[in-house]
C-alpha cells in the first residue's frame, strides 16, 4: 500500500564558507528523524569542501571546463557537453557560475558519494541514529527540455531498486525494470529548494525503510561505456 511522502525544506542554513561543518549546520536547522533523506545541493558541498576556483580572465571559461572533462562530445557556442571523471555526461563539466563570487566558479566534489558518507557519518554521531544523504545536481537530459535535479552522490540508499522478477498490476512478470529512486528523490526535494530561494537542504520524510541500505552513484547509476548505446 501506498504512503503519503513529505518533502520538507529546510531553512536557516545560511551563506557556506569552505571549512564549514554541514553536518553540524544541517543538525541545528531541521528536525530530523530516523529514516529520513537528507538532500544537500552540490554547490554547498563544493563551498564547504573549498571547490571554489578563480576564473582566469586570460583563458576564460572553456579552458576550465576542458580542465575538468576527461572527454568532450559535443561544442555548440559556449555550450560544451562532457564527461567528467565522475563518469558523468553533463553541460560544462557541471562546473557552476550561479550563487557565487563573480570571476569565480564552483566545481564538483572531487567524490560525491565519500562527501555524502561523511556527512550521514557526522549526523549519526551527532544525532544517534541513522538518516540516508544525497548530493544533488542540476542537469539537463538528452532529447528534453528543461533541467531536473538528480543524484550525484548518495549515502544510506540504495540508489536502484530492482523490479525485475516481481509483477506488475496485471500480473505480468517485469523484465527490465529499474526504478532511479535515488534520482526521484533529488528531483521532489528540489521542488521545494528552488533555483533562487536560498534553501541549499531538504528533507524526504516517509519513504519504503526497504530502500534505504547500501549503494553509490558511481557503482550503480552511472552507465558504463560498454553498456552505453551512445558511446
Amino acid at each position: 500500500m501506498s504512503r503519503p511522502i513529505e518533502v520538507l525544506p529546510v531553512h536557516g542554513i545560511g551563506e557556506i564558507q569552505p571549512g564549514d561543518d554541514l553536518a553540524e549546520l544541517i543538525s541545528k536547522a531541521a528536525d530530523l528523524r530516523d529514516g529520513d533523506v537528507v538532500v544537500v545541493t552540490q554547490k554547498v558541498v563544493s563551498k564547504a569542501e573549498n571547490r571554489l576556483v578563480d576564473i582566469d580572465p586570460e583563458i576564460g571559461h572553456k579552458a576550465l571546463v576542458e580542465r575538468e572533462s576527461v572527454r568532450v562530445l559535443r561544442r555548440r557556442g559556449d555550450l560544451i557537453i562532457s564527461e567528467t571523471e565522475h563518469g558523468f555526461v553533463c553541460a560544462n563539466a557541471g562546473i557552476d557560475l550561479s550563487n557565487v563570487e563573480e570571476g569565480r566558479a564552483a566545481l564538483l566534489p572531487l567524490n560525491s558519494d565519500r562527501s555524502a558518507r561523511r556527512i550521514r557519518d557526522s549526523l549519526k554521531h551527532r544525532l544517534g541514529f541513522a538518516v540516508a544523504v544525497i548530493v544533488s545536481d542540476t542537469f539537463g537530459r538528452p532529447w528534453r527540455r528543461g533541467v531536473t535535479d538528480v543524484a550525484i552522490g548518495c549515502a544510506g540508499l540504495r540508489p536502484v531498486v530492482d523490479l525485475r522478477g516481481t509483477t506488475d498490476a496485471l500480473g505480468r512478470e517485469l523484465q527490465v525494470t529499474e526504478v532511479a529512486i535515488v534520482d526521484e528523490i533529488a528531483s521532489a526535494a528540489e521542488l521545494v529548494m528552488g533555483k533562487a530561494e536560498g534553501i541549499p537542504v531538504a528533507v524526504v520524510r516517509g519513504l519504503d525503510a526497504s530502500w534505504l541500505g547500501c549503494g553509490s552513484i558511481g557503482d550503480d547509476v552511472v552507465r558504463k561505456p560498454a553498456d552505453d548505446l551512445f558511446r
